[in-house]
C-alpha cells in the first residue's frame, strides 16, 4: 500500500465557502491527511459521509436547512463517522458543541475570535492533531441524549444556595470528596455518570475536565441538566459540601486547602494541562486521606495517574474507566500502569461504585475509616 493511499479521508462541512477554503488548506498542509468532499450544510453532510465514506468529519454547527447538531444526530444513528466539532466560543456556541458532543461528536475545536478574517490558522495544528485522533475511534451508533424528566429536582446553585440546603463541613472537619478526570470523550462520560448520582450523595465532588474555560461554565448549567446533585462552577475559597458538583473553571487549577476549601489558580499550565487534574487529586489526598476517592475517565495523555497514586497512597479509592466504554482509553490505561487502582469498571457501574465507597466513608468514625 502506498503513502497516499494511507492519508486520512476528511469530509468538511461548513456554510461558509471562505470556511471551507480555510479549512482545506489547514488539512491539506498535512502530508498525512486528504479532503475528500465539501458540503454546505447538514443534508449535504449525511449524504456525503455516506458515500464517501470518509475517516473523519469537520462539523460546523450554525448551517441552513439542516445544522450541524441534526446532521450529527443522524450520522451517528444510521452511519456513525468520527466527527470533530468546529465551534465559536460564545455562550451559543459553547452550548450546541457540548449538545453535538453527547450526541457522538468525538472533540471540539474552537472558531477563534479574530474578527473577520477568522484566522482558524491560529488552531490549525490542533485542528489536525484533533482529527487524526478521533480517526483512531471505533464509534458505534449513539445519538442518544439523556433529558432530564419533568418534575426532576435538578437544577443548577450558587454558592450561597448550595451551602443554604446542605451545610459545608466546619472547618478543621473531613467530609468524603470525589475528584474526576476527564479528557476526550469525558462531556458525554460526566453527564451519563452524573445521572446516576442520588440527590443526597455524602461527598462533594469535584470534576475536572479538559475544557477551554469559554465552555465550562455552560458545561455546568448543561449538567445540572442531567443529574440530581447541585451543579456550579467552583469558586475560589468556598467550602466544599456534600452533595454540590464543582466544575473546575478551565481556566484554573483548582486545589483544595488545608481547611477543606476550594482555591483557584490561573497559573502556567502543569504537565502541559490546565487544568490540571493531578493537582486537585493531589491536594483531595492532603485533606482528606481516606476520605478521598479518584475517578479516572476517558481521554488522551496521562493527566489524573499522579492524583491517583496520592489518593492510593493516601488510603482512597481509585475508579477507572474501562477500555471498552472509553473513547479514548489513554488516561485510564496510564492509571492502570501505576497498580494503583481499585476497580476497573465499565462507565453504567462506576457510580454505584462511588456511592457504595462514600456511604461507608461517611458512617464511619474518624479514625477507623474502611
Amino acid at each position: 500500500m502506498n503513502a497516499a493511499s494511507k492519508k486520512l479521508r476528511v469530509l468538511l462541512v461548513d456554510d461558509s465557502s471562505f470556511m471551507r477554503k480555510v479549512l482545506h488548506a489547514i488539512v491539506s498542509a498535512d502530508p498525512q491527511m486528504e479532503v475528500v468532499g465539501q458540503a454546505r450544510d447538514g443534508n449535504e453532510a449525511i449524504t456525503m459521509a455516506q458515500t464517501l465514506k470518509p475517516d473523519v468529519i469537520t462539523m460546523d454547527i450554525n448551517m441552513p436547512h439542516l445544522d450541524g447538531l441534526q446532521a450529527t444526530e443522524q450520522i451517528m444513528t444510521q452511519n456513525p463517522r468520527p466527527i470533530v466539532v468546529v465551534s465559536s466560543e460564545t455562550r451559543d456556541g459553547a452550548a450546541s458543541t457540548l449538545v453535538a458532543l453527547e450526541l457522538g461528536a468525538i472533540d471540539f475545536v474552537s472558531k477563534p475570535s479574530s474578527g473577520i478574517d477568522l484566522d482558524m490558522n491560529s488552531v490549525g495544528e490542533e485542528l489536525n492533531r484533533k482529527l487524526k485522533m478521533a480517526a483512531k475511534v471505533h464509534v458505534v451508533r449513539t445519538a442518544s441524549r439523556r433529558k432530564a424528566q419533568s418534575g426532576d429536582t435538578r437544577h443548577s446553585v450558587s454558592a450561597s444556595a448550595a451551602h443554604e440546603q446542605i451545610p459545608a463541613v466546619p472547618e478543621g472537619s473531613r467530609l468524603p470528596v470525589v475528584v474526576i478526570a476527564a479528557s476526550t470523550g469525558g462531556p458525554a462520560a460526566v453527564m451519563q455518570l452524573a445521572a446516576d448520582f442520588p440527590r443526597k450523595l455524602p461527598a462533594a465532588v469535584v470534576l475536572v475536565q479538559h475544557m477551554p474555560a469559554s465552555f465550562t461554565s455552560q458545561y455546568a448549567v448543561q449538567l445540572a441538566g442531567m443529574t440530581e446533585l447541585q451543579v456550579k462552577e467552583a469558586s475560589t475559597n468556598e467550602a466544599l459540601a456534600a452533595g454540590v458538583l464543582y466544575v473546575c473553571p478551565g481556566s484554573h487549577h483548582l486545589r483544595i486547602s488545608a481547611k477543606g476549601r476550594i482555591v483557584l489558580d490561573n497559573g502556567d499550565r502543569i504537565s502541559g494541562y490546565r487544568p490540571c487534574a493531578d493537582v486537585a487529586m493531589e491536594t483531595a489526598a492532603e485533606w482528606a486521606g481516606a476520605m478521598a476517592t479518584g475517578v479516572v475517565l476517558t481521554g488522551m495523555g496521562n493527566d489524573g495517574s499522579r492524583g491517583a497514586q496520592a489518593i492510593y497512597s493516601a488510603g482512597g479509592s481509585v475508579f477507572v474507566q474501562d477500555e471498552k466504554t472509553s473513547v479514548i482509553f489513554g488516561m485510564p490505561a496510564e492509571v492502570i500502569k501505576t497498580r494503583c487502582v481499585t476497580q476497573v469498571l465499565p462507565l453504567g457501574e462506576i457510580a454505584g461504585a462511588i456511592e457504595n465507597r462514600v456511604r461507608q466513608l461517611a458512617c464511619a468514625p474518624q479514625g477507623a475509616l474502611p
